[in-house]
């Protein structure tokens, strides 16, 4: 396992039509290679503060570094409205056009590295985003990593706070954030499970960005779920939910675990974790629960 090789970054930048895609790469400077990992950010940040993150006294913060030190390649792409991706259009940028974005993403990540199928982790919205993807193109997915995802909703606390305000998301194609929303996710579900160095670090680096992002992901979890369908999810995924997280309840979930039709397939608990998990003070479980899942070989007899 490589982890003391020299991690570069490269910015990228892709088209969707009109509309201009970010991507920004890390990879290992020497090393052998383990496989691209492409990771799908959620409705309120763009991808290089959840995925990038530098916080003093903090190892590892990123999980980009984290990987590429392991030989993985790692690709994030902010999605159209978000971040420095392109945000003219008068549209409030949904779930299903995020798995536009990761189509045209995944595409130009193919065509530029030769790596054959991609490694993909999405959270909390981003998680929906990667799920309908892979239901679109299975043929690009050699593994699917879904953390803090919501299926139909029932149950869900977060949501049935979040859909108070849903006329209010439906009226607008934004919605404004600032620094005391940012601390909101953290405080919501279960106070303390991440440290305030890191909640303001990530705070910082979100609003370096945006001090708006779209309301399309929040109206289509409050109003629209389900859209995915795990029975045509065909490729090897693992259910990420921590201990804590208010996004959707253990039956929803587990009832999406039990149709997905591919036996390669995982159901992980994340103890002490409540929502954004590489932000959590058990970020390193974090990891090694998705590193375990990407590095895991495929079955050799399937019976």
């Amino acid at each position: 396992m490589t982890t003391d090789s020299a991690v570069t970054g490269r910015e990228h930048w892709t088209a969707k039509g009109d509309v201009r895609l970010f991507l920004w790469q890390k990879t290992a400077t020497s090393g052998p290679k383990q496989g691209t990992i492409l990771f799908v950010h959620g409705s309120s940040m763009a991808s290089q503060p959840t995925f990038d993150l530098a916080v003093p006294g903090r190892p590892d913060s990123s999980a980009m570094d984290w990987f590429a030190k392991r030989g993985f390649d790692t690709w994030c792409v902010d999605m159209e409205g978000y971040g420095r991706s392109d945000k003219q259009r008068n549209i409030n940028f949904d779930i299903a056009n995020g798995a536009d974005d990761l189509a045209v993403a995944s595409e130009y990540i193919l065509d530029n590295t030769g790596s054959g199928p991609l490694l993909v982790y999405g959270i909390s919205s981003g998680a929906l985003r990667a799920a309908l993807f892979a239901e679109r193109h299975p043929e690009r997915v050699k593994r699917l990593a879904l953390d803090a995802f919501v299926w139909t909703g029932e149950g869900s606390p977060t949501l049935a706070e979040r859909k108070k305000k849903l006329a209010e998301f439906q009226a607008k194609n934004r919605r404004p954030i600032d620094k005391a929303f940012v601390y909101s996710i953290f405080n919501r579900d279960h106070p303390g499970t991440a440290e305030d160095k890191v909640i303001e670090a990530f705070a910082d680096a979100i609003l370096a960005l945006d001090d708006s992002v779209p309301t399309g992901t929040y109206v289509d979890m409050c109003s629209r779920l389900p859209v995915v369908d795990p029975a045509r999810i065909v490729v090897p995924t693992a259910l990420m939910r921590g201990q804590w997280d208010g996004i959707a309840s253990m039956e929803d979930l587990v009832r999406f675990f039990e149709r997905l039709p591919n036996p390669d397939k995982q159901f992980v608990v994340m103890p002490g974790i409540s929502h954004a998990s590489f932000q959590q003070k058990n970020y390193l479980m974090v990891y090694h629960i998705l590193w375990s899942f990407f590095s895991q070989p495929a079955p050799f007899y399937r019976g």
